[in-house]
């Protein structure tokens, strides 16, 4: 089996994280590696905000913006001031859409994925561990806008990176007979 493949098979999503994140040298390479992503018509349809230290704090109050009290399913103001500093950066991904004859939206968003995905891989080479978010944060009206998004800008993502505080056990993955097919059949 190739180091490539025994990486993606090793991959998962650490929950706790801790200091240190990478830092610039690591950060530069990992970037690197998002741009390998596929990107039909080279639209480079992706950028990412690198956030720690007081800027965690910062977001917190961002994400504080959405709560409503009215809604049980929303996280407390509290909670959402306190999720940023569950790792010491994150790495916000957006998705920049573009209007192209040829390139639907969702080809972008899917590109920016890939990106983030390798950006993952690449972490875990280097020791770092990360944890893929979403959740209303990721699509609030109120998030985009104190980010500073641009109106055609989406949040695809927050990945929460540092070095991994424990390792949880390895989940059990499903075997590939079980999700895959041929047509026709």
């Amino acid at each position: 089996m190739s180091k490539t493949i025994e990486s993606i098979l090793a991959r998962t999503s650490e929950p706790r994280l801790t200091t240190p994140a990478p830092g610039p040298d690591v950060l530069e390479e990992v970037f690197a590696c998002a741009a390998r992503a596929p990107d039909h018509a080279l639209l480079r349809p992706w950028r990412y905000l690198v956030i720690e230290g007081e800027g965690l704090t910062a977001l917190g109050e961002v994400f504080a913006r959405i709560a409503d009290a009215d809604d049980p399913l929303m996280p407390t103001v509290e909670k959402l001031q306190q999720m940023p500093r569950r790792a010491p950066m994150i790495i916000v991904g957006i998705t920049c859409h573009q209007s192209h004859p040829k390139v639907p939206a969702i080809e972008e968003s899917i590109s920016t994925g890939c990106g983030m995905a390798y950006m993952l891989l690449a972490l875990q080479a280097r020791g770092f561990a990360g944890m893929w978010r979403t959740g209303p944060v990721a699509y609030h009206e109120a998030v985009r806008e104190g980010l500073g998004l641009a109106p055609n800008e989406r949040i695809a993502g927050f990945l929460y990176v540092g070095t991994p505080a424990t390792h949880k056990p390895a989940l059990e993955r499903p075997d590939p007979a079980s999700f895959v097919s041929r047509w026709p059949s």
